[in-house]
C-alpha cells in the first residue's frame, strides 16, 4: 500500500473483474511485530470458522436471491442423530434433512454432505435446500450432513472415513429410511479437504455412488521428491492425487466441480478435470470469481444440485 504524502491515509488500488467477491485483510508490520485486521472502514464481512474477514464486490456480484429465506417455501426438517461406527472406533454425529412433506411411502435420492454443520451455519445450506426442492428446481432429497471430529485427517484419503460412509452410514440410512438403493440415488459432496474425501470414497468403491460434487477440491499433487507446499497435513492428499492422476478410474457417473479463480487451487482442478473425462465421467466444470470461502461454494449449491439431482421443473435435456 502507499501512503499519500501528509495524511495518515494508505491505498492501492486493484483492477479486479466485474462479478468479483473477495475477501482481505488489513497487515501492519511494525519492527519484528505483525498486527493483523479486518477493514475498519468497510462494514461488510465473510464468515467463516476462522473469524470474519473484511469483503468487497466488484460491480456485477449480486448475493443468489435463492439464498434468502422464501415465504412460500415450506421448510424441511433437521434432526440430529448419532451413529456409532466400527471403523471410526467412537460415536459419529449427523444431521439429517428431510423435506417437507416427507413420506414414509416415497423413496429418495441420498445426499450426504462434508463439513455439514459449516454449510448450514455459513452456506445456507438448508435455506438453499428448501427453495430449490419448492421450485422443483431439485428432486426432494434426504439429506446426510456429517461433523467431523478432526476433518484434516478423515478427509485426507482416510480409508476409515470412507468405510464409514460406503459401509456404515449409507446402509444404516437405507434400513431406516425409504431410499433409492442403488448408486443412481446415492451423491457426495465435499468442498476443500472435503472434496478429497469424497473423492477418496468414492475411489475406494467404484460402484457405490452414482454422482460427486466437488468444490475447491485440495487435489494438490507434487512430483516425487517436490516440496509439494502444503506441509505434513497435505501427504496424504498428495500421495492420493497422484496415485488418482497416474491410476485414474470411473468412480461416479456424474461429476460437479467448482473453483474460485482466486484460490491457490484452480491450477490442481483445472488440471484434474480432463482426467476425470477421460475415465469416462459426465463432468461439469465451474469456475467462479472468488476465493476459497464458504459464500463461494454457497453461491455454486444451485449449479451443482441441479446438476446431480435436477427436479421435475428441469427433467428437459440436460447439459
Amino acid at each position: 500500500m502507499r501512503r499519500i504524502l501528509g495524511s495518515t491515509l494508505w491505498y492501492i488500488v486493484l483492477k479486479v473483474p466485474g462479478g468479483s467477491r473477495v475477501n482481505y485483510g488489513l497487515e501492519v508490520r511494525h519492527a519484528d511485530q505483525v498486527e493483523r485486521f479486518n477493514d475498519p472502514l468497510n462494514p461488510k464481512h465473510s464468515h467463516s470458522p476462522f473469524g470474519a474477514m473484511s469483503v468487497c464486490f466488484s460491480d456485477g456480484y449480486i448475493t443468489p436471491e435463492w439464498t434468502f429465506p422464501d415465504a412460500n417455501a415450506a421448510p424441511g426438517e433437521l434432526a440430529d442423530i448419532v451413529l456409532y461406527s466400527r471403523a471410526m472406533e467412537r460415536d459419529c454425529p449427523v444431521t439429517l434433512y428431510l423435506p417437507a412433506g416427507f413420506r414414509s411411502t416415497k423413496s429418495y435420492p441420498l445426499l450426504v454432505v462434508h463439513d455439514g454443520g459449516e454449510f448450514l451455519q455459513y452456506a445456507a445450506a438448508k435455506v438453499v435446500l428448501d427453495n430449490l426442492i419448492h421450485r422443483r428446481e431439485i428432486a426432494e432429497t434426504i439429506v446426510a450432513l456429517l461433523h467431523p471430529e478432526d476433518r484434516l485427517i478423515e478427509y485426507a484419503n482416510s480409508a476409515e472415513h470412507a468405510r464409514f460412509l460406503s459401509h456404515e452410514l449409507s446402509p444404516q440410512l437405507e434400513a431406516e429410511f425409504p431410499l433409492v438403493r442403488n448408486r443412481s440415488g446415492r451423491r457426495l459432496l465435499g468442498a476443500s479437504f472435503g472434496a478429497v474425501a469424497a473423492l477418496s470414497a468414492a475411489y475406494r468403491s467404484p460402484r457405490r455412488y452414482g454422482s460427486l460434487v466437488l468444490m475447491s477440491g485440495s487435489f494438490v499433487s507434487a512430483d516425487a521428491g517436490t516440496d509439494h507446499g502444503g506441509g505434513r497435513v497435505f501427504d496424504p492428499v498428495v500421495k492420493f492425487v497422484n496415485r488418482y492422476r497416474e491410476r485414474p478410474r470411473r468412480v461416479a457417473d456424474r461429476l460437479f466441480v467448482s473453483c474460485g479463480l482466486y484460490e491457490p487451487l484452480i491450477i490442481p482442478n483445472r488440471s484434474i478435470v480432463p482426467i476425470f473425462e477421460d475415465a469416462g465421467m459426465d463432468v461439469r466444470y465451474v469456475e467462479a470469481r472468488d476465493g476459497h470461502t464458504w459464500e463461494n461454494w454457497r453461491d455454486r449449491l444451485r449449479d451443482a444440485l441441479t446438476w446431480v439431482s435436477p427436479g421435475p421443473a428441469l427433467a428437459g435435456p440436460r447439459e
